[in-house]
């Protein structure tokens, strides 16, 4: 590691393996990770336990879904010059923090969590899912701070995940480090604390929804593998164009003279959300709003914007998909170098906790 690598701020965050990134993904965070390597020291999680939690009957499918995240994360631009990835279950050290970290959180406060709530129901676990789903919010927060992270590049559904991270951090400084509960965020390390008070980092779209219809309520929803209305950053483009031309727009539209909304349109959302044509986007609204321009001309349009934002993509994954020794070796030199850090971690928090006895 050079001079200069130390000297810039800690940068963590990552994803739980349950498929191929998405564009969801991408403006929700990935695209932030990529932009700010230059200028941070990034370590990039893939998070294998976490889909433990979930899928801990499928160990083949995490298995294989670690692989497409790898070659995701290469394939959008995660530089392993720039950047660490690495491998959650490898690190032994994250295991035991999460144990510490457990005590700092009640069990009520664990089930305040809204993002929580929100799996619960969305993934329909009902009253069946095991401790450890309960558990991975407090192990989140040890993937975190055992690389004494600085700032971390979430999507909106992690803003609960993150202040719980605060918290704990703020806690263990307190208690274990003697830093005054009155002290800013920003000062706590400079006080004696072990733990900087990370902050978020949240992509340019906080929620893309999907290219499906709404909900039973009404309301659009969020891109998602599991509900099938996401388009994929691997994708090929007579793919792009299916999905596209199958986008749900507005309903009260049967025909291309009929006047349409804009608001709250999946098409028009994602016009405003990837297309750079911004001056056209306003025209073509405008034309919308009148019955003067069709629903195929407008996919046709965002068909060629989403195309030339991922078939590079595509291309360059199609290259690892071939090397796959390449991806492994990039995972277990990223994950040796994690353990390092996560280890040293590991030592100063325990010296706190006045728990290291060799």
């Amino acid at each position: 590691m050079t001079e200069a690598t130390k000297q810039k701020p800690r940068l963590v965050s990552g994803d739980t393996p349950t498929g191929r990134l998405h564009l969801g993904h991408w403006v929700g965070s990935v695209e932030n990770r990529v932009q700010m390597q230059d200028d941070y020291d990034c370590y990039f999680l893939i998070a294998n336990i976490q889909a433990f939690t979930t899928r801990m009957d499928k160990p083949a499918e995490v298995h294989q879904n670690v692989m497409e995240l790898m070659m995701d994360y290469l394939a959008v631009g995660i530089d392993p010059k720039r950047s660490t990835i690495f491998l959650q279950s490898e690190i032994a050290a994250i295991a035991e923090l999460t144990v510490f970290f457990s005590m700092f959180v009640p069990f009520p406060r664990v089930m305040r969590n809204p993002t929580i709530k929100d799996e619960i129901r969305d993934k329909g676990l009902g009253e069946n899912y095991p401790f450890g789903f309960l558990l991975y919010p407090i192990s989140q927060v040890a993937d975190i701070l055992a690389f004494l992270s600085q700032v971390v590049p979430v999507g909106e559904d992690q803003i609960p995940h993150m202040e719980l991270t605060r918290e704990v951090a703020r806690r263990f400084n307190q208690l274990y480090c003697g830093v005054d509960p009155h002290t800013e965020d920003a000062d706590y390390q400079k006080q004696g604390g072990l733990f900087p008070i990370v902050e978020t980092k949240l992509g340019r779209t906080r929620r893309l929804i999907g290219t499906g219809a709404p909900g039973s309520d009404g309301n659009l929803l969020k891109m998602s593998k599991s509900l099938n209305n996401a388009i994929f950053l691997s994708d090929d483009p007579d793919t792009i164009k299916k999905k596209v031309m199958n986008m749900y727009t507005d309903p009260n539209r049967l025909k291309a003279t009929d006047k349409g909304t804009v608001e709250n349109n999946p098409l028009w959302v994602f016009h405003d959300t990837f297309n750079p044509d911004t001056a056209w986007i306003e025209e073509a609204k405008n034309r919308y709003r009148e019955g003067a321009i069709g629903d195929v001309e407008c996919k046709r349009c965002l068909i060629d914007v989403l195309v030339a934002i991922i078939e590079p993509i595509r291309q360059r994954r199609s290259q690892f998909e071939h090397d796959l020794h390449y991806v492994k070796k990039v995972l277990q030199e990223g994950t040796e170098k994690a353990n390092v850090v996560a280890a040293k971690t590991l030592l100063l928090a325990k010296e706190a906790m006045k728990q290291r006895y060799f």
